[in-house]
């Protein structure tokens, strides 16, 4: 049974409670057990509603899919206090107090499930990420501690060993009895893992490799659990025997061991460091990793897709290194996923403090000089915080169709190299976008809630911290948009090289035809016959989903085009030439690939629709898709008007008829966040309460109140424009 500590318990005292079995181990109520959080009423003041409320508690199933019970189960760990973060806390205390919460998560077997049966797990590779995104809800740093254990470390041994390998290290993986490392990147790398230079040479006279770093950049870094914890690591090397680089593998390495001292100790051969204080995820022993020579035995190597025999032979089941390499990597795809994920929960977050916020405080008056206005009625209000919400609604849809697709390959029921390929290019293309939503969200919330946003107590700052290096780890957002581009043209080639001469001429023709027309007045001539000087005619053709998918879909294909047109010479280049070619092309190229991944976002929005039973609901959340595709349209107007796409009349209307979405959503914002289903409890933010809300009421109370006895002081202004009125007044008073 787990411990309610008083919120007046000293964070140093609070950091020690977590209740220790016999063992040592750490107990946990089973998750059916845990505090449930029914769906939470719309925080704050409720509008005034036009028309029906949405069906928020069916919203939510929606929003939470396909694993929601799961979903629901871990997000509601947040409420015990035991497992939530205290933000004044030490980064030792913090460190420490992750450990112990990540023993418990151990103990509960809520980070198993992506394991299979025969080693403890469940065999269900979605649901586990489903409900591991959500720990960002309880903190981030402990998020990150198990994302590193068994997102990680445990599943590279998982998915790049074999069964021997299972046998000998999973259980204490998954009991967290080994904490471990990925040591993958390195200080002179980073996101270029096939020039890593740790090297793993094999020494057939005693069949061991011998793992070094042969140079400073080489050394690992930013990996989690080194500093204190780790006792043991994947290390990710360039594989050498007789005399070939074979290209990066994974091996399974000891680091640390237990002495005559009874302390933990780098073994003979490893060294390390520890990276201090971080600007986010205190709670993570981040640190450095590097060897001296350091001796495993040859059965240490993950040899699921590469082995060494013991006179040294190497043998793959893929034949060609660049393949090899990308099929290694793409077993450890759930990393992106799962952040990617985790980013979406942190928006909804933001949003949702930000929201109930915004519907309670009040500043300044409007047309009723005794009533000040509240915030969220605000059209710039609206405007900051409106969009964010639909664009994190279009995340969580592509999410959970990224999490279907996860895990249709990981449970075997489509695992082909093509599924994973699509696999990768799609995690690759979510995790930049979420990533970066949630510090937009984070960021715009803050400055939204005014000087109460700034308050440590109100998690957006500290949220903020956490969520700064996601955008930069399991691959740099720019660095895998960059992918995605790359896959695009090649998608692009593959489509030309279908197409017979014929077809090709007719493409080109088709091609130029095309490009005259839009580089020409005639298509916007035609759009403004069409409106008629009508605004409502320009609004409701961009309204049409048929026309926001044209405009998505146009800007990605023509981008594309272009791009690949400007390429062409890079076939018959030298190498550097060609280098220099791609290189002059490589923003417009991340560009594309971004437009081609709001397009994914706005389609998955699209098909959920529905899948939404009540039509009112359904009508309300047309119009959030329609305010995310219109924004999406006016931040890139600048492009549709330089490419002839749009006119300028129907340019307009674009930010006009957004203006409307805007007053339109404005009485269903609470609902809306309120499907994300995230009580005060989980959000623990003081302004997500209704304590702004009742110091409101009260300053409204005692002001009508001295009105009502005559006791309230007549207004300088007021006294002087009824003196002016009567005459008595000096001019220029």
């Amino acid at each position: 049974m787990s411990t309610t500590i008083p919120t007046s318990q000293s964070p140093a005292s609070r950091a020690e409670t977590l209740p220790a079995s016999p063992d040592g181990g750490v107990t946990a109520a089973p998750l059916e057990q845990l505090p449930s959080a029914a769906t939470p009423p719309s925080p704050g003041v409720t509008p005034v509603e036009t028309g029906e409320r949405i069906d928020v508690a069916a919203l939510g199933k929606i929003l939470d899919g396909r694993w929601w019970q799961l979903r629901r189960a871990a997000r509601d760990l947040a409420l015990d206090p035991d497992l939530q973060k205290i933000e004044s806390l030490t980064m030792e205390e913090h460190r420490e107090r992750v450990l112990v919460q990540s023993r418990r998560l151990a103990a509960m077997g809520l980070v198993h499930r992506a394991y299979p049966p025969e080693v403890g797990g469940k065999g269900d590779p979605g649901g586990n990420l489903a409900g591991f995104e959500e720990l960002a809800v309880l903190d981030p740093s402990l998020q990150i501690k198990a994302g590193v254990q068994w997102g990680l470390f445990g599943s590279a041994v998982l998915h790049l060993g074999n069964e021997e390998h299972h046998r000998r290290w999973l259980p204490g993986i998954l009991d967290l009895s080994v904490p471990g490392c990925f040591a993958m990147t390195e200080i002179g790398h980073g996101s270029d893992v096939a020039s890593i230079a740790t090297t793993a040479t094999y020494d057939e006279s005693t069949a061991e490799f011998v793992i070094h770093t042969p140079i400073t950049a080489a050394r690992k870094e930013y990996i989690g659990n080194a500093a204190l914890h780790g006792v043991a690591a994947v290390v990710f090397a360039q594989l050498v025997t007789k005399g070939v680089n074979h290209g990066v593998h994974a091996f399974y390495v000891p680091i640390r061991e237990e002495r005559a001292d009874g302390e933990m100790h780098f073994v003979d051969g490893v060294e390390g460091s520890d990276d201090g204080l971080k600007g986010g995820l205190r709670g993570v022993d981040n640190g450095q990793l590097w060897f001296d020579h350091l001796r495993v035995p040859r059965t240490n190597l993950l040899n699921r897709y590469g082995d060494v025999a013991p006179d040294g032979t190497y043998s793959s089941p893929i034949s060609s290194p660049g393949r090899r390499f990308f099929t290694m990597l793409g077993t450890l795809v759930q990393g992106r996923v799962s952040l990617s994920g985790a980013a979406v929960s942190v928006s909804k977050m933001a949003l949702a403090i930000a929201v109930a916020y915004g519907t309670q405080r009040r500043q300044f008056t409007g047309a009723d000089e005794h009533s000040e206005v509240v915030l969220m009625d605000y059209q710039q209000h609206q405007r900051r915080l409106l969009p964010l919400l639909a664009r994190t609604y279009a995340a969580t849809f592509a999410q959970n169709e990224l999490l279907d697709r996860f895990d249709e390959v990981f449970s075997g029921r489509h695992d082909s190299d093509e599924h994973r390929q699509d696999l990768e290019t799609l995690a690759a293309a979510a995790k930049p976008m979420t990533t970066w939503l949630a510090l937009d969200a984070l960021q715009e919330a803050r400055e939204a809630c005014g000087g109460a946003g700034y308050m440590a107590e109100n998690r957006l700052v500290g949220l903020r911290q956490d969520m700064d290096v996601y955008v930069t780890f399991e691959g740099d957002n720019n660095v895998l948009l960059q992918l995605v581009g790359k896959r695009l043209l090649t998608d692009y080639g593959r489509e030309m090289a279908k197409v017979d001469i014929a077809g090709a001429v007719r493409y080109v023709a088709a091609r130029a035809a095309d490009m005259t027309l839009h580089r020409t007045p005639l298509r916007r001539a035609a759009q403004s016959v069409l409106d008629t000087g009508s605004r409502a005619r320009s609004a409701g053709h961009l309204r049409a989903a048929e026309t926001q998918r044209e405009l998505l879909e146009d800007r990605v294909e023509s981008m594309i085009a272009e791009i690949a047109t400007a390429l062409r010479p890079a076939r018959h280049a030298s190498p550097v030439e060609a280098a220099a070619l791609f290189n002059a092309h490589q923003h417009e190229l991340i560009e594309a690939a971004r437009s081609h991944a709001e397009l994914l976002q706005w389609e998955a929005f699209t098909a959920a629709l529905p899948t939404v039973r009540d039509p009112r609901t359904r009508e309300v959340l047309t119009t959030l898709r329609d305010l995310y595709g219109l924004t999406l349209i006016e931040k890139n107007l600048a492009w549709y008007l330089m490419n002839g796409r749009i006119s300028g009349q129907r340019a307009k209307t674009v930010t006009s008829y957004v203006d409307r979405l805007l007053m339109r959503l404005r009485p269903h914002v609470n609902d809306l966040v309120a499907a994300f289903g995230y009580s005060p409890g989980h959000l623990r933010a003081t302004i997500a309460t209704d304590v702004e809300a009742e110091r409101q009421r009260e300053a409204r109370e005692y002001f009508r109140h001295q009105r009502a006895v005559g006791r309230e002081p007549i207004n300088e202004k007021e006294l002087h424009a009824s003196q002016q009125r009567s005459g008595l007044a000096e001019p220029g008073a």
